[in-house]
């Protein structure tokens, strides 16, 4: 049978042999040039998506050495963001700058960009994105290892922070403390930062809320772990990971995992925080909203570009 079909099919099959399949043969196109970037993040439509833009491509910049590229790109960010702003969003902005700059050595500019964002913070409504700011702050200008080695900074805006946290309602606490909890540690406050943990557990224990529990639970993790207890690190993340995986919702199944991911940094293991942030980079893109997606995109791709580092 074979063979009286494969006359009648002979000058088909010839020509599909000379047919190059989809796709085949195609090369990948190559990445965007640093020049090519920049082009394309000055023509974003808003001074903010000019920002949000230049700041990507200054970690890029970085990611290969350029820390004098970098912190060009990073002063030209910084010009775009004016006064009259959204203040939880040029806030986050700016501190992200400051952060940015300390890491390429570029110290005036990054304590006068985490300034201008501590200010800005005291404009913002939402008491958790005026925690978030002022948490991130205090650990750029404490951190003796990629940040300012400022102190006294740092403890006025977790004093801050602190005073904010006291004051949010109740469902809001886990969060407010985790993420004090977590600066506490980055700047060496381990006294304060333990004490706190020891809450932050107890907190974990009557929580309902997955994510709520997730960040708790990373945040003592972080701690124990910056004071050097591995069995009580492995257990707290053990914990942490398993209440992430409870939550439901993409956008705080994304920040859930991003916490725990930034745990594991903290304990050491980049290998397991890609794991994760891989998951919580799915999660984002998941995101209904455009800017809230936008957002949780660019926190998650900045912790793969750390994880990344440190592996």
């Amino acid at each position: 049978m074979l063979i009286r079909f494969l006359p009648r099919c002979l000058p088909v099959l010839l020509v599909l042999a000379f047919v190059p399949a989809t796709g085949c043969g195609k090369k990948a196109a190559a990445p965007k040039t640093i020049a090519e970037q920049l082009k394309d993040a000055r023509a974003a439509k808003t001074p903010e998506g000019q920002a949000r833009a230049l700041v990507r491509v200054a970690r890029r910049q970085l990611k290969v050495g350029d820390k004098t590229g970098a912190g060009k790109t990073l002063t030209e960010a910084r010009s775009l963001i004016k006064p009259e702003a959204d203040p939880a969003v040029a806030g986050q902005r700016l501190v992200e700058i400051g952060d940015l700059h300390a890491k390429a050595d570029s110290r005036s500019a990054a304590r006068e960009s985490l300034k201008a964002g501590v200010e800005l913070a005291g404009r913002v409504g939402d008491p958790i994105s005026k925690i978030r700011i002022l948490t991130d702050a205090a650990s750029v200008f404490g951190a003796k290892a990629g940040g300012l080695g400022d102190a006294k900074s740092a403890r006025e805006a977790l004093d801050a922070a602190t005073a904010v946290a006291e004051g949010v309602e109740d469902r809001f606490k886990v969060q407010a403390f985790a993420a004090i909890a977590v600066a506490l540690a980055k700047v060496g406050l381990n006294t304060d930062a333990a004490k706190l943990a020891d809450t932050l557990e107890e907190m974990a224990r009557g929580q309902d809320d997955p994510r709520a529990k997730a960040e708790a639970l990373a945040a003592a993790a972080n701690v124990r772990a910056e004071g050097g207890d591995k069995a009580k690190t492995a257990e707290l993340l053990s914990a942490a990971e398993a209440a992430a995986n409870e939550i439901k919702t993409a956008e705080n199944k994304a920040y859930g995992l991003m916490a725990v991911a930034g745990a594991l940094l903290a304990n050491g293991d980049a290998a397991a925080a890609g794991r994760l942030l891989k998951e919580a980079d799915k999660q984002a893109n998941k995101v209904a909203d455009p800017e809230g997606q936008k957002n949780a995109i660019e926190k998650v791709r900045a912790m793969m570009a750390d994880a990344e580092r440190k592996k």
